[in-house]
């Protein structure tokens, strides 16, 4: 009898406990099938870059144009996606990528643009009796300011007459003033190794300086070579980036050729040619790694229609230049920002791409180009190059550009989706 009643009382403990831990049970049941089954919540943003960029190969624009693309993943140190990647064509002003990149490895971050004012001869009272030297470097900034401190330098000799010649060396660089394959047509720079304010004027603004001073000159200018014993009176220089951020901002071609002639007469020779520019390209390109990509060096400035790169060759210098911070941290600053400055000032203004968006931007007749850097939506650093050939309207070019940056800002590549 008394076991029969313990059985009881155990059986209605038991029911008690099952009644207050069923519901417990069921959610615990219903939280472990949930958790199996859900997916993961969407992303504000779509996911697939691949995707996002193949739907863009089907745009009307491609049906009688030609397309190089490549995106490059620099985080993961992989290729996202490319389109024609080897094909060699005119980058436009990206030139200006190759250009800048190669200065930064052959002459540095610290190198310096210089014009000098010598003389020589003896100074007999206040007679010179010899030349004045203005000896050109080739440096686009050279402006009003420097004039008058040439000016100035000469005026503290006490000298009021030359008996002598005002002397242009223009030796720095090759006689040519226009580069290889320019268009007779267009607003070419002149490439002197003399310039003031950008423009071919330099002897002509010294001589009125002098004249401004009550200096008398006894002769015409001329051209030469300065002799080695001529003595310095004033000299004048501008830092590489002073150069590099209004060349690669407003894509100015000046600062480019001016850079690119920089770079050929690092080797030591006078006057420094274009070929000796192609020479250092070259040898930088081998650096890179990619010494057999198909290219064709003209100029500095891209200006050229003999120019020819492929986009791949163009990513594998994005991609030196990023891991090299010596570099990187000279040239990404100079590079144009969406939505923000430069060339990409009114370009590119949508949340994920202002700011984001640093590229040099390329137009020539028949060619629109863009190649930089961005961010994409998983933090990744991507590199990428664009270049639209065969567009009669640069507009064209330009929106089908601002098309592939969105997709690269806001959306995933593909290794990186949530499974």
């Amino acid at each position: 009898m008394e076991m029969r009643k313990r059985a009881r009382n155990s059986l209605m403990v038991l029911a008690v406990c099952l009644t207050a831990w069923l519901p417990m049970l069921t959610a615990h049941s219903q939280t472990l099938e949930d958790t199996t089954t859900c997916t993961p919540p969407p992303l504000p943003w779509p996911q697939n870059v691949q995707a996002q960029l193949d739907s863009l190969m089907g745009d009307p624009l491609l049906t009688t144009t030609h397309l190089g693309l490549v995106v490059y993943d620099l985080t993961a140190d992989s290729v996202i996606f490319s389109h024609d990647a080897r094909q060699t064509l005119r980058p436009a002003s990206t030139m200006k990528l190759l250009t800048a990149a190669t200065a930064l490895d052959c002459l540095g971050g610290s190198y310096r643009f210089r014009t000098g004012l010598y003389y020589d001869g003896e100074i007999n009272g206040n007679v010179l009796q010899g030349d004045v030297w203005l000896v050109g470097g080739m440096d686009p900034l050279f402006d009003d300011t420097d004039m008058r401190a040439f000016a100035e330098s000469f005026r503290r000799l006490g000298v009021d007459t030359i008996r002598g010649r005002i002397m242009a060396d223009n030796t720095f660089k090759e006689e040519n003033l226009l580069g290889e394959g320019w268009c007779w047509d267009d607003d070419n720079p002149q490439l002197t190794s003399l310039l003031i304010n950008g423009k071919d004027e330099f002897v002509e603004r010294f001589m009125d300086e002098v004249r401004r001073g009550e200096v008398y000159i006894d002769a015409p200018c001329a051209y030469g070579s300065m002799p080695k014993n001529a003595r310095l009176l004033c000299s004048r220089a501008h830092p590489i980036d002073a150069v590099l951020f209004p060349m690669m901002k407003e894509s100015n071609n000046l600062y480019a050729e001016s850079l690119f002639f920089q770079i050929a007469a690092a080797s030591g020779v006078r006057p420094a040619t274009a070929a000796h520019a192609r020479q250092a390209v070259k040898r930088f390109i081998a650096k890179t790694g990619f010494p057999g990509a198909p290219y064709r060096v003209a100029d500095g400035s891209g200006l050229s229609l003999y120019n020819y790169v492929t986009p791949e060759l163009m990513v594998r210098l994005l991609r030196y230049v990023y891991h090299h911070r010596d570099m990187h941290m000279y040239l990404l600053p100079s590079l144009p920002v969406a939505g923000q400055d430069g060339t990409l000032k009114k370009r590119m203004t949508g949340v994920a791409t202002k700011g984001n968006v640093k590229a040099k931007t390329g137009t020539v007749t028949g060619v629109s180009s863009l190649a930089g850097y961005c961010m994409a939506y998983n933090r990744h650093q991507i590199a990428f190059c664009i270049i639209n050939q065969g567009v009669l309207k640069g507009a064209d070019g330009r929106a089908f550009q601002d098309k592939v940056c969105e997709a690269l800002c806001r959306a995933y590549p593909v290794a990186m989706q949530i499974p």
